[in-house]
């Protein structure tokens, strides 16, 4: 009996902490874009460095989680998501506190790095302390926690901003950081590190991050000719990287899952499918409110957090569903659902109601919410207990890779139809042309991703 209870009070402490921390991060990601516009008229920044203020930390978080959740594994996964937690928070201090862009962008690159060493690990956390059968519902409760944080973000964010400027944004990170610190050391006990004493594979860590910056600064100097080339190069160290660790012996990722396990590959591929499709929605959303339909970044905040609302209410919901019906049958509704909103948003022009855009937000939240969770439960379930970090790792880097991807998207269609100038009044007919052509690029993406969801084949045998 004293065991059980031991059990279970150990449940209930890894919940709350990884509920907490998935709350605050998504938190930070929706007011900052709520914030944006804000943040370029104080700094009078042009367009394309305003979205590497929204992709600094994404790709900061991308090439920090696959290696951090590797040394999770290796050192203990509550040790490298305690610290992850001090950093992300003393960066959000540093960034409150910036007097310029370039401070700003190098306090969200920080922010990046303690994002990645929680998610690398929170996940993994949960899959080690709750069975089969119960990690659906774990799992559907972190992913609501994620959607709470952004469906507040935009909110909070929008009202802070109008009332206290955009720094005030940073400035509550630091007490919600405190309590979910303090959380971690008097209520998380154990610890977890199923590969201790394996190497960590320091090169291949090296080779993908490179490859990635390598990409994503290629995407923002597009059309000029280096442009190409750090594309070019980009992809040939993402070759190579997968060549490294598919000989190496500790990898830091191990690619042969994606050969041997289909579940676990197809599952992964969605999900940086339908990231790629649906991150940069707020981004947009949130310029286009407060420049063409001159909404304050409090109104705004109020349109956006339709979206993730629907998010956090349904998706404990997709969970436990996952947990009894197979869950490529709902993520690939959820697919489909969000491609329908994709699809209608890309209709909106200047004089579009709210109304409409309100619905086509909550469309998007909810196909969103069917997909996600049992989604992410396939892949946590498709692999074995010692793979659990890098499954993790696997979720966080899709999630990444995609929401980078989509953000790589916008800021290429910028480039091409805006520039490098400010958004300003003259520029507002081609910024809706714009916002247009990313949202019909995106429900292409999520269309051929609910083909690949579909095939992903069964987790569970009948």
């Amino acid at each position: 009996m004293k065991d059980a209870d031991s059990k279970n009070s150990s449940k209930f402490s890894a919940l709350i902490v990884a509920a907490s921390s998935s709350f605050l991060t998504p938190f930070t990601i929706s007011s900052v874009n709520i914030a944006l516009p804000s943040i370029e008229r104080d700094f009078q920044i042009n367009a394309l460095l305003l979205s590497w203020i929204a992709t600094s930390y994404l790709l900061s978080a991308a090439i920090f989680l696959l290696p951090f959740g590797k040394l999770g594994d290796i050192y203990g996964r509550k040790k490298i998501f305690r610290y992850g937690i001090i950093i992300f928070t003393l960066s959000s201090f540093l960034a409150a506190f910036s007097n310029s862009a370039g401070m700003l962008i190098f306090s969200r690159i920080i922010q990046g790095l303690g994002s990645a060493m929680v998610f690398a690990t929170g996940i993994a956390i949960i899959s080690s302390v709750f069975p089969p059968e119960e990690r659906g519902k774990a799992l559907g409760i972190t992913v609501a926690a994620v959607y709470s944080g952004l469906s507040c973000g935009p909110f909070f964010g929008g009202l802070l901003t109008q009332h206290f400027t955009w720094r005030s944004i940073f400035v509550v990170n630091v007490p919600l950081g405190i309590i979910i610190i303090l959380l971690i050391l008097f209520k998380l006990k154990g610890e977890w590190a199923d590969a201790k004493g394996e190497k960590f594979d320091v090169k291949g860590s090296v080779i993908y991050g490179l490859s990635l910056i390598a990409l994503m600064c290629g995407v923002t100097f597009l059309p000029g000719i280096s442009g190409f080339v750090l594309i070019i190069t980009g992809f040939f160290g993402l070759f190579l990287f997968f060549k490294w660790e598919k000989n190496i012996r500790y990898p830091v990722f191990d690619v042969n899952l994606f050969g041997t396990n289909r579940v676990f590959a197809f599952s992964c591929f969605a999900a940086l499918i339908n990231y790629s499709a649906t991150f940069s929605v707020t981004f947009l959303t949130s310029l286009f409110l407060q420049y063409i339909k001159g909404l304050s970044p409090g109104d705004a905040g109020m349109i956006l957090i339709s979206q993730p609302i629907m998010m956090a209410l349904f998706s404990p919901v997709a969970g436990r569903l996952s947990d009894r019906i197979e869950p490529r049958i709902i993520a690939s509704i959820g697919m489909a659902i969000t491609a329908s909103g994709l699809i209608l948003l890309s209709m909106i022009r200047e004089n579009t109601g709210l109304a409409p855009i309100v619905s086509c937000l909550m469309l998007l939240g909810f196909g969103f919410a069917l997909f996600s969770s049992p989604n992410m439960n396939a892949i946590m379930g498709s692999v074995e207990r010692r793979f659990y970090g890098i499954a993790s790792g696997s979720v966080g880097t899709m999630r990444l890779l995609g929401q980078m991807l989509s953000m790589g998207i916008v800021t290429l269609i910028f480039a091409l139809l805006i520039g490098r100038v400010q958004i300003t009044n003259e520029y507002h007919p081609v910024f809706v042309k714009s916002f247009r052509l990313a949202l019909v690029i995106f429900s292409m993406l999520c269309t051929g991703g609910i083909f690949l969801s579909l095939s992903r084949g069964k987790l569970r045998e009948n």
